[in-house]
């Protein structure tokens, strides 16, 4: 959905153009069953509301509106099939207009009214309403909606899953009092809850398989469902598109129920590709966010896959975004460039749900392949991924021996833990937040210095790490450290602005 300023690292605001794509130009290769839809809206007696329409503000039960794709053996004409404006319906419900005419959609919710846009309402979908289930049991697929969007942002997606046999429920990101977010960590909790409740609503459909559940969160919706999957054993995979859990994990990291030890569930992450200079430069959005993904590099215990595309910005993980969001020419590709990818990425969330939760092996050895053996140019994507470590000792275990001592001898200690312990790995971006937590407490500075001493000796070119030594050491009043250490950040990577302006301030 349109951006806020807070999100603006992962969002474009400087849009110009208009999309020329079609939902049939997308060629997704929908599986064997017939795609049904329906929606409703449940109500969660445990928590309150105030509507946008109460002009009163009168709480009322919590209302969660909620979308389910499922699988159908039903036969029917796609000249039934609903329309996109059907969905676009679902929206305006969701964003509580519901009684606003449809001659006031476009304009009124985030999307230019333009011939191309409407040409995109009354394009025909796969799916049909309300047609009989199909018999047997089916995975189900909670679908976590991206910053106060829709249930149906990602309906070609939902509907391709449900077309090969899984069920997917949905319901809209929404704020924990009312339509808008307030506080960011509360919305993830909210938004975790509302999850939760699609799940005991999943149980209630009678050919859902509960012993099969995973998630999958757009954006924002990649917090929550990390939320939701690290306080409910029964989720068995992640898939995160282009989810925030790699901007912002901060923000998450404040919850009490977050512990990065009980992400022990198969998780993959699409990302988008790496936003250019130039508009990490207007908006003073840091190097890092490119590079660094703290996440993914703390992850031990589960299969793990990072998956860049070169090809799609941010909002394109989403269907509303490739077919209705207006394109931004400083960094946006072409539109047959972004349907492609958008392609790509629902295959390898495809793949990614049959390889966890229906254990098939073809989907699995996709998901591992290298681009080419899958017949994708190595210039759309690039994928990185490890395995469970089976390692009874840890960094975590690691780097607790170290606390213990007081974060002296480390590399020694280091070696030793190495030597009986080959697996273990201590990821970059791990010391260095452990070095600036240890840094700015005056207490334990000396401690934070150890650490980055370390660190460095691990990954000697890594302009980050002195970057933040030297942040440390400015900190502490060391300047001469501070500007040696800034300097050699600059010598590995020249293009170090904060290095830049340091050294210009203390020169």
């Amino acid at each position: 959905m349109k951006p806020t300023l807070l999100f603006f690292l992962i969002y474009t605001l400087s849009q110009t153009t208009y999309s020329q794509t079609s939902l049939q130009e997308l060629q997704l290769e929908n599986g064997t069953y017939t795609v049904g839809f329906n929606h409703y809206t449940a109500i969660d007696s445990t928590r309150t509301y105030i509507p946008k329409s109460d002009i009163n503000a009168t709480t009322v039960h919590r209302p969660i509106p909620i979308s389910i794709w499922y699988p159908s053996d039903v036969t029917i004409e796609n000249e039934q099939s609903l329309a996109i404006l059907n969905y676009m319906e679902v929206l305006k419900e969701e964003e509580e207009w519901e009684h606003l005419p449809n001659y006031f959609l476009l304009d009124w919710f985030y999307y230019k009214n333009t011939p191309e846009n409407q040409k995109h309402l009354k394009e025909k979908t796969t799916a049909f309403k309300d047609i009989t289930p199909a018999k047997g049991n089916f995975p189900v697929i909670i679908y976590a909606a991206s910053f106060q969007a829709s249930s149906i942002e990602n309906f070609a997606l939902c509907e391709l899953l449900a077309s090969h046999g899984y069920i997917v429920i949905a319901s809209p990101s929404r704020g924990s009092t009312s339509k808008r977010f307030k506080k960011l960590e509360l919305a993830i909790e909210t938004q975790a809850r509302d999850l939760e409740f699609l799940v005991k609503e999943a149980a209630k459909v009678s050919n859902t398989d509960m012993n099969h559940i995973g998630t999958m969160g757009f954006s924002f919706g990649g917090l929550s469902n990390v939320l939701l999957q690290m306080r409910n054993t029964n989720i068995k995979a992640n898939m995160s598109l282009d989810g925030t859990i790699r901007y912002r994990p901060d923000v998450i990291k404040g919850s009490p129920f977050y512990d990065i030890k009980k992400a022990t569930i198969p998780f993959m992450h699409l990302a988008q590709k790496e936003i250019p200079k130039i508009i990490m430069e207007e908006k003073n959005i840091p190097d890092s966010l490119n590079t660094h993904f703290t996440f993914y590099d703390e992850l031990i215990t589960n299969d793990a896959y990072k998956i860049r595309l070169h090809d799609l910005s941010h909002s394109y993980f989403s269907t509303l975004g490739v077919l209705f969001q207006e394109r931004d020419p400083k960094q946006d590709k072409s539109d047959p460039e972004i349907m492609a990818s958008y392609k790509i990425a629902t295959s390898y969330s495809l793949h990614f749900f049959n390889a966890y939760l229906k254990n098939n092996a073809t989907s699995l050895a996709f998901i591992t392949n290298t681009p080419q053996a899958n017949h994708i140019s190595e210039q759309l994507i690039t994928i990185d991924s490890k395995k469970a470590q089976t390692s009874t000792f840890s960094f975590y275990d690691f780097l607790e021996q170290v606390r213990q001592q007081r974060y002296q001898n480390i590399h020694t200690l280091y070696v030793q833990s190495k030597s009986k312990y080959p697996m273990m790995e201590i990821p970059e971006g791990v010391l260095n937040t452990l070095g600036l937590q240890l840094i700015f407490d005056p207490s334990r500075a000396t401690e934070g210095i150890a650490v980055f001493k370390f660190a460095l000796q691990l990954y000697p070119t890594s302009a980050n790490l002195y970057d933040s030594l030297a942040e440390g050491y400015l900190y502490l009043g060391d300047i001469e450290n501070a500007k040696k250490s800034f300097k050699e950040s600059l010598v590995l990577n020249p293009e170090n602005q904060n290095a830049i302006t340091r050294l210009q301030e203390l020169e």
